[in-house]
């Protein structure tokens, strides 16, 4: 396979989320619209995150070749009036969760970690797909339920419910911070 023409490369290896994509959007400050950022990731969800994020964001996710275990993630940077990054609208906070599982309200967690983030500590009752299985699971979930997605710090459950909300989904709703800075209960191998 002939090498793909790239403007910048960027070593994200060793990183775990969020820092591929943190590093990601700082190296597309600095290029001009219509270049090419090559990612190297060793995290195995920075695939699912890349290209939610530059969906997110308006910049074009191209592609992901796997060399040697290393995960080479292509971008293009759109022009600058493409590029404002829109975060889901419909946000709630840790507390109000909380507040709302005491209550007994008929809504649906959904946890977009990875598995085993998920196993260690997980909200009683939540539902895990990762971000990275979300796409072809979203079967699994009912459109008109309401759908409380949460991840560790709020960036993965931020494109999840951007990509329910995009396929048809009515009532989705990002937890701020989400699971990082949770304090109520939870269950798994931890607790």
């Amino acid at each position: 396979m002939d090498k793909i023409k790239t403007n910048v490369s960027l070593d994200a290896k060793g990183l775990a989320c969020p820092m591929p994509i943190v590093k990601t959007k700082k190296a597309m400050n600095n290029l001009e619209a219509g270049q090419v950022l090559e990612v190297e990731a060793t995290d195995i969800g920075s695939k699912a995150d890349m290209r939610a994020w530059a969906e997110g964001s308006g910049h074009q996710y191209l592609g992901t070749i796997e060399v040697e275990g290393v995960l080479k993630h292509y971008l293009r940077k759109s022009s600058t009036h493409d590029t404002n990054e829109k975060n889901h609208p419909h946000v709630i906070n840790n507390e109000n969760l909380e507040k709302k599982l005491e209550e007994n309200e008929n809504i649906v967690v959904l946890d977009v970690r990875e598995a085993a983030e998920y196993a260690f500590t997980h909200i009683p009752n939540a539902i895990s797909i990762p971000l990275g299985e979300l796409e072809e699971r979203m079967d699994e979930l009912n459109k008109e339920n309401e759908i409380l997605v949460v991840c560790r710090t709020g960036n993965r459950s931020d494109f999840a419910a951007k990509m329910l909300t995009a396929k048809g989904f009515a009532n989705v709703v990002n937890v701020v911070p989400g699971m990082s800075q949770w304090s109520g209960k939870s269950v798994g191998i931890n607790r």
